[in-house]
């Protein structure tokens, strides 16, 4: 065995640092230019509208601008694609949600993407319920009465969704599957159509989030029965939980999430981890959140990943078990 001269040893020390100086001292100036957050939904819509306003306020702690650029295409699968392929250096960003890292890799065929190995989660931004609604001349006013009238009326009862492989959709079948009701599944080209459906009586239930089903069960155009998440909403404390219901362990939510390309430095992780936290700590944005249905959920980089693992094996089974796929 031959041992390093002196000089040998502080040459390999030298370029060692050489080598380590760019990626340290990009970490440490970060950010230093704006950074473009990929949010793979059409301007204007929901999750666009969560995804400018916490990232907005989230840029005020950076001290640098963060710019949307909306790639919506495949459910989201196409602005996923462009963050994989990014360079890992905090500059370019992914708004994911419960569809491109829960839904998509066992909906499509081909993502173009892997939600576990092509990226560095930062934080999970919120929680968005779903709530249970029915037609307002419905004859169930309770969870247990609805299941109680679907299990002796098996095939008879109709629930909308925005279209196949969507939350709306398969939350519904998750519900049906821990329940054992027979409920048909009518999709629809988007939520706003099944809402209109059921407000008009032609369909009969539907569960979907909180921002398009509240604001007409608050009016009385539809029932609300319950909400999906494991505990009652600050916003809607008079609301059971499908859960206290008579459905024992149900707990199905959207979410969103904030992501890096993977490799992404872990002090850049955690510069933008800690603006997310601060962010979401500002009682104005929690207020404006909250009135939109949406529960600001922050974390560690290790809960999402954990989170994601699991979210990953529900979605699975309730594709599954729908049939839903799209190639």
């Amino acid at each position: 065995m031959t041992f390093p001269t002196r000089r040998g040893f502080l040459a390999a020390l030298a370029a060692g640092a050489v080598l380590a100086t760019p990626l340290g001292a990009m970490a440490q100036a970060y950010p230093d230019q704006a950074i473009r957050l990929v949010v793979p939904f059409p301007p204007g819509g929901g999750g666009d509208t969560l995804a400018r306003l916490v990232m907005q306020r989230a840029a005020k702690e950076l001290g640098q601008p963060i710019v949307v650029d909306n790639r919506p295409g495949a459910g989201g699968n196409m602005g996923a694609q462009v963050v994989a392929k990014s360079p890992a250096d905090g500059y370019t960003l992914l708004y994911g949600t419960n569809g491109t890292h829960g839904i998509n890799k066992w909906l499509y065929k081909r993502t173009g993407y892997d939600p576990q190995k092509d990226f560095e989660p930062v934080s999970k931004l919120t929680h968005i319920a779903a709530m249970l609604v029915v037609r307002k001349d419905f004859p169930a006013r309770s969870v247990r009465e609805l299941m109680e009238l679907a299990k002796a009326n098996p095939g008879k009862y109709t629930f909308g969704s925005a279209g196949n492989g969507t939350t709306s959709h398969l939350a519904m079948e998750i519900l049906k599957q821990m329940s054992g009701l027979d409920i048909r599944h009518i999709p629809f080209r988007g939520g706003a159509q099944a809402l209109t459906d059921l407000m008009g009586g032609r369909i009969d239930i539907m569960l979907d989030v909180m921002p398009n089903t509240a604001p007409h069960a608050r009016t009385g155009r539809v029932r609300g029965l319950a909400v999906s998440s494991s505990k009652r909403l600050a916003s809607h404390p008079d609301v059971p939980t499908i859960a206290e219901s008579g459905l024992t362990g149900f707990d199905v939510v959207a979410w969103d999430a904030i992501y890096a390309p993977k490799g992404t430095p872990r002090a850049i992780v955690d510069r933008l981890n800690d603006a997310i936290h601060k962010a979401l700590a500002d009682p104005e944005l929690r207020k404006t959140l909250i009135e939109r249905g949406a529960e600001p959920m922050p974390g560690t980089p290790e809960e999402l990943a954990a989170y994601v693992d699991k979210e990953l094996r529900m979605w699975q089974k309730a594709v599954e078990k729908s049939g839903a796929r799209i190639d």
